[in-house]
C-alpha cells in the first residue's frame, strides 16, 4: 500500500496549527487546552479530506459544511455564567471555531497559509492580553451591595462617596427592611479609583455588610 505523503504532511500539519494555539490556551488554563485543539484541528481536516473522497458529485462540500455546526456545540460547552465575573469562555469558544477553521483550509490545500494564520491568532490571544489589562485599568465595572442602618441622608452620602471617588453610577437598586437597607449599585471607574472606594467602604464603621 502506497502512502500519501501529501496527505500525511496536511494531517501533520493540522496537528502542529492546533498545538501552536492550544499550548496558549493551555498556559492560560483554559477549558480547551493542548490535546482538545489539537483533535479539533485534525478533526477538522481530516473531514474536510474525506469530503474530497466521500462527498457527492458536484458538491464535495457537504461534510465539511457540517463541521462548522458540529464545532459549535463544543464551543457552546465552554461557555459558562459565573455570578461575579459575567459570562466567561466566550474567547475559548471563538478560538474552537477559528481552529477548526485552519483545520478545514489545511484539508483544503492551503496549510501554509494556515500555519502563517495560527500564528497570527496566537498573537492575538497572547499579545492583546496586556492591551486588555490597560483597557481595564482604565476603565472596568464593580457591582458594590452595602447593607447599613438606614437614615435619610443614606443613599445621598453613597453617591457623593462615588462621585468624590470618580465612579460613574450605571444602576442602583435599593431596599428597607426595618432600620436596615441594603443598596446595590453597578459602577464604572478606574481600576484605582475602584480601590480607593473600596478601602475608604472597608474602613467605615457604619457599614454591617460590604460585598465588592
Amino acid at each position: 500500500m502506497t502512502v500519501n505523503w501529501d496527505i500525511v504532511i496536511k494531517l501533520v500539519i493540522s496537528v502542529l496549527i492546533g498545538g501552536i494555539i492550544g499550548a496558549e490556551r493551555e498556559y492560560h488554563n483554559k477549558s480547551a487546552g493542548l490535546r482538545t485543539l489539537m483533535l479539533i484541528c485534525m478533526g477538522s481536516a481530516l473531514f474536510t479530506l474525506f469530503s474530497k473522497v466521500i462527498g457527492m458529485p458536484g458538491s464535495p462540500d457537504r461534510i465539511a459544511s457540517n463541521i462548522v455546526t458540529g464545532v459549535g456545540f463544543v464551543g457552546a460547552g465552554v461557555i459558562f455564567k459565573d455570578t461575579s465575573t459575567g459570562i466567561n469562555g466566550v474567547t475559548t469558544a471563538a478560538t474552537i471555531w477559528l481552529t477548526a477553521a485552519l483545520g478545514i483550509g489545511v484539508g483544503a490545500g492551503y496549510e501554509y497559509l494556515c500555519l502563517i494564520l495560527s500564528g497570527i491568532l496566537v498573537l492575538i490571544l497572547y499579545g492583546f492580553t496586556a492591551l486588555e489589562e490597560w483597557i481595564g485599568k482604565i476603565n472596568c465595572a464593580h457591582t458594590y451591595k452595602i447593607v447599613c442602618p438606614y437614615h435619610d441622608q443614606v443613599l445621598d452620602q453613597y453617591r457623593a462617596l462615588l462621585k468624590q471617588y470618580h465612579l460613574a453610577i450605571k444602576k442602583g437598586n435599593q431596599s428597607r427592611s426595618n432600620n436596615i437597607i441594603t443598596s446595590i449599585w453597578e459602577t464604572e471607574g478606574s481600576k484605582k479609583n475602584h480601590k480607593r472606594f473600596i478601602d475608604h467602604v472597608l474602613n467605615d464603621p457604619g457599614v454591617q455588610q460590604f460585598e465588592f
